[in-house]
């Protein structure tokens, strides 16, 4: 399908592939692994034609179309949400507005031409869902979370994290052969991830992505490509089998360059014992040429063991904190209604429910950082929390280095620390000198969550602490937050991470907090349990259902699409036919109004003929035209 040959790319002076060679298949299902700056949105770009390569060749099979969703920066406007989207179907709109302009010539007379071209194009239709677009459509986009209230928003009213949900509709809807993914999920909430993943797994083409959800990737890919030091590097499976195939295959490498080097040194210290012995040429010769045919091994950094443990908690009461009755509303806007919360010491509190549902708003009023407008927070004996809002990185100092800013609040005994701690969230070498103000969003928030875990604290508020954080880092994170000895209540949309930190999960929506004890999957079983789909696929479809009036078969569809063009072309016949009575109306009425006009002479009574024949034809006017009257009274009612 497609594929690389010798191909290099290089940024500067510094050679980002070198004489790379890759081959993807159709139906291939691929994930690229790599520390940030490795090269993965390089690679996509370089496959997507975004990028030039500076030496080789990418060859790809006739009639193969790409797709290439970017992590940022594309925005849609002019059209509602519905429109922009179903704007994707360019063949098939095409194919239906030809359909159109051809029933309307079928209408009148018509070629056989035209009858072979419309039922060519009929069939076409049919085989391409042309006349299920609109529920296809309908199914994106709920399935990533847009709501049937949604569809006829302009797109300029959305954000950015919608923006890119617009720009991935889009594209799932065009169905290329390719299909290239950076971060698909960044933006994404559980269950719009969950509907992706069930999608991308039957997809029927290719689909090479990126992403740093680790549970996502271990659904959707059976094949990872990890990219170190310009070369690619092949493993089957999902992303937890990768792990697990990559320490086996450098625990491997280890050895064999462990006898590999062993061999080198007995050969170079033959080479140097017998160098000048005259007798001993040949042999030498020999191991010289022995060592150069010998191809080294060269092995794969070995990743850095990085970990961080949090100051010790202050101690305190059973009850961390605690919402009666808690109730908050903007305007006529009512987001959470009579909320009754409980947080208890050491408890892991998972906040879940779609975008907007409110799981902020509770984290701000456990926080203290809104008031309730009916109910009560009561903090727990000696409650010290820290809160982490997905806005924190806008509370940074932008004159500071990132050293610097993470210095100035440091407890003196994490100092020793710092450095290992701003690695672990991807700041190195000279990163920790940059200003603040230089930073991206996403270094940003990296900072700010780096800085806030130092404080001590007894109570974790984290707002969706894993945005912008790698793989590796995010486990970094996990791993700290497992050892935290304190209470953590946090939002996440990392599936992962919910399934391996959360003791608890409260689903927040309807203005509700609900209860549910487990982790994420627990959740999952214990809401199919109830027959709730509202976290599964079939919330999409009964979402669809509203929009399309789903439930009907695809037959059932095609005949209904048939019954309205024969009564859109009776309904064209029927106005002609409207048109010629009205025309031969205003004829009748006008002859009748002229004969009256004669008839209204004196002189047409002295002349008995003339006036029995004039009475003749008035008689045969007002028949006729009564009769067009009933005729047009029938059409109108025919309507």
């Amino acid at each position: 399908m497609l594929q690389l040959r010798e191909l290099t790319k290089y940024f500067a002076d510094r050679a980002i592939f070198s004489a790379i060679d890759w081959h993807i298949r159709p139906a291939d299902r691929i994930g690229l692994c790599g520390e940030n700056g490795a090269g993965k949105s390089t690679l996509l770009k370089l496959l997507a034609g975004r990028v030039e390569a500076d030496g080789g060749q990418l060859q790809s099979a006739k009639g193969t179309t790409f797709g290439y969703l970017p992590q940022d920066g594309l925005e849609h406007r002019g059209r509602s949400l519905f429109a922009e989207v179903h704007s994707a179907l360019e063949e098939l709109l095409a194919i239906q507005s030809e359909l159109k302009l051809l029933e309307e010539r079928l209408s009148g007379d018509h070629a056989q031409a035209d009858l072979d071209r419309y039922a060519e194009l009929q069939t076409l239709f049919e085989s391409r869902g042309g006349y299920s677009m609109e529920a296809e459509v309908a199914k994106v986009l709920c399935g990533l979370g847009f709501t049937v209230a949604d569809f006829e928003r302009p797109c300029e009213h959305f954000s950015g994290g919608w923006q890119m949900r617009i720009a991935l509709a889009r594209l799932l809807l065009q169905r290329p052969n390719l299909l290239l993914l950076d971060e698909p999920t960044n933006h994404l909430d559980l269950p719009a991830r969950d509907w992706l993943e069930d999608y991308l797994r039957h997809y029927p083409y290719a689909v090479v992505l990126v992403s740093h959800d680790r549970f996502f990737l271990d659904q959707v890919v059976d094949r990872i490509v990890e990219i170190w030091h310009g070369k690619l590097t092949e493993y089957p499976g999902n992303y937890s089998q990768y792990l697990l195939a990559r320490d086996e295959r450098v625990r491997a490498l280890r050895e064999a360059k462990r006898q590999q080097d062993e061999e080198v040194e007995r050969i170079e210290a033959f080479i140097s014992r017998f160098r000048y012995q005259a007798n001993k040429a040949s042999l030498v010769q020999s191991r010289i040429k022995q060592l150069e045919k010998i191809e080294r091994i060269s092995l794969p950094p070995e990743r850095k063991r990085i970990a961080f443990t949090f100051p010790p908690p202050p101690k305190g009461g059973r009850i961390a904190i605690e919402l009666k009755g808690a109730a908050q509303a903007y305007g006529e806007l009512r987001v959470l209604e009579a909320v009754d919360l409980v947080v208890e010491q050491g408890e892991r509190l998972a906040l879940v429910g779609p975008n907007g549902a409110g799981k902020s708003t509770l984290m701000r009023l456990l926080a203290g950082v809104e008031a309730p407008v009916r109910g009560e927070r009561i903090a727990g004996h000696n409650m010290k929390l820290a809160y982490f809002a997905q806005d924190q990185a806008t509370e940074l100092c932008a004159e500071r280095t990132v050293l610097a800013e993470i210095s100035a609040d440091s407890p003196y005994a994490m100092v020793p620390k710092l450095r290992t701690i701003l690695g672990s969230f991807l700041f190195s070498g000279d990163d920790v000198e940059k200003p603040v103000r230089v930073l991206s969003g996403g270094e940003r928030n990296r900072l700010a969550l780096a800085k806030l875990l130092l404080r001590p604290a007894n109570l974790l508020l984290l707002d969706e602490p894993t945005n912008h954080l790698d793989l590796h880092s995010k486990q970094v994170l996990l791993e700290a937050l497992k050892g935290f000895k304190g209470t953590i209540v946090f939002v996440s949309h990392d599936r992962y991470f919910v399934d391996h930190l959360a003791g608890r999960v409260i689903e927040v929506g309807a203005g509700r907090a609900q209860s549910y004890f487990g982790n994420y999957t627990d959740f999952l079983r214990a809401k199919q349990q109830e027959g709730d789909s509202s976290h599964s696929r079939q919330r999409v479809e009964q979402q669809v259902a509203v929009q399309t009036s789903a439930g009907v078969e695809k037959g059932e569809r095609r005949q209904a699409h048939s019954e309205r063009k024969q009564q859109q072309r009776h309904e064209q016949k029927r106005l002609r036919e409207l048109s010629q009575v009205e025309e031969q109306i205003e004829t009748l009425e006008k002859q009748l109004a002229e004969l009256e006009q004669q008839m209204a002479d004196p002189a047409m009574y002295q002349d008995q003929q003339r006036w029995r024949t004039a009475s003749q034809a008035h008689q045969q006017l007002k028949g006729r035209l009564e009769t067009a009257y009933q005729r047009w009274e029938n059409l109108q009612e025919s309507a």
